[in-house]
Parts: C-alpha cells; sequence; structure tokens
C-alpha cells in the first residue's frame, strides 16, 4: 500500500520546522532555479518572507500534486489564465513548465487562442451587461425626475419662471 498525501504533506511541514523557515525557502529556491533555470520575481520578492514563499508553495505544491488533471494540463491551464490576465511572467514560466511536461507547439498555441477567445468573451459579456443595465434605466428619464413633480410644494425661496 503506498503512502497517503496527508503522510507525505506531514513530513514536509515537519521538515520545515525542523530546518527552519529560512533555510526551507532558501532550499526552495534552488530547486526552483534548478527546474526552470531561474527564480521568478514574485518568488524572489516571497523569499524575503520565508513564511509567505513557504505558504504559498505549500499551497500551490499540494493543490497541483492533489489534481486528478495530469500535470501537463495543469499547466496549460495556468498558461491560459496567465495570457487571459494578460501576466506575460506567468504565461511565460507556465509554458516553459508545460514544455517540460510534454506540451507541443500546437498544443500551446490551441490554449493560447483558447484564453484570447474567452477573455473577449468576458470584455464583451460584462460591457453589454453594463450597457444593458444602463439603457433599461431610460437616461431622458433620469434627467425628467430631477424636474418638479406636478402636484409638489415648491421651495422656499425658489425662482418662478415667468410665461
Amino acid at each position: 500500500m503506498g503512502r497517503r498525501q496527508e503522510d507525505d504533506f506531514e513530513d514536509r511541514l515537519k521538515k520545515i520546522v525542523e530546518q527552519g523557515a529560512d533555510a526551507t525557502a532558501e532550499e526552495w529556491l534552488k530547486v526552483i532555479e534548478q527546474e526552470y533555470g531561474k527564480v521568478p520575481l514574485i518568488f524572489k520578492r516571497m523569499g524575503e518572507r520565508p513564511e509567505v514563499l513557504i505558504s504559498h508553495l505549500l499551497y500551490k505544491g499540494t493543490v497541483a500534486e492533489t489534481s486528478r488533471l495530469d500535470p501537463k494540463y495543469v499547466e496549460l491551464i495556468s498558461m491560459a489564465v496567465g495570457a487571459a490576465l494578460k501576466c506575460q511572467y506567468c504565461t511565460s514560466y507556465h509554458m516553459q513548465a508545460a514544455i517540460k511536461m510534454g506540451a507541443s507547439r500546437e498544443e500551446i498555441l490551441e490554449v493560447i487562442l483558447l484564453s484570447g477567445m474567452i477573455a473577449n468573451s468576458s470584455v464583451l459579456a460584462n460591457a453589454y451587461r453594463v450597457i444593458d443595465e444602463r439603457l433599461e434605466k431610460c437616461f431622458p428619464c433620469d434627467v425628467k425626475s430631477v424636474q418638479e413633480k406636478p402636484g409638489t410644494k415648491k421651495r422656499a425661496g425658489a425662482v418662478r419662471k415667468k410665461k
């Protein structure tokens, strides 16, 4: 029978406590650099506060490791989200990771096309909804509501227009 995910997680936590946050963060940054050739800026800045880096990487790692999706697809999805959010660094990082996981050029181009389509649809869906909600309120009606309604009392000191 294999080890449970919880056992691996608990072992990882135990090692962090034994090793300390600073040493753990430094070690993990070296592993990232070895795997990807460089450490992304976001991890470098988080590394200045080891507890932030460690908690982020524990969360990220646990989500990825417990995913039922093939790691290549996790990276392709991550790349698509990075592209849709217009984060060139996320897109680049996850593209490299997807390639290392076996993604082809065609798969990468397809995912970029799909993320662009969804990002564009999101812009249209939000903008059209705003326009429809505003048009339903009838701008001219809103402007007229500022004028006095028949049968209401005049304010003291109001100047009447001559007819």
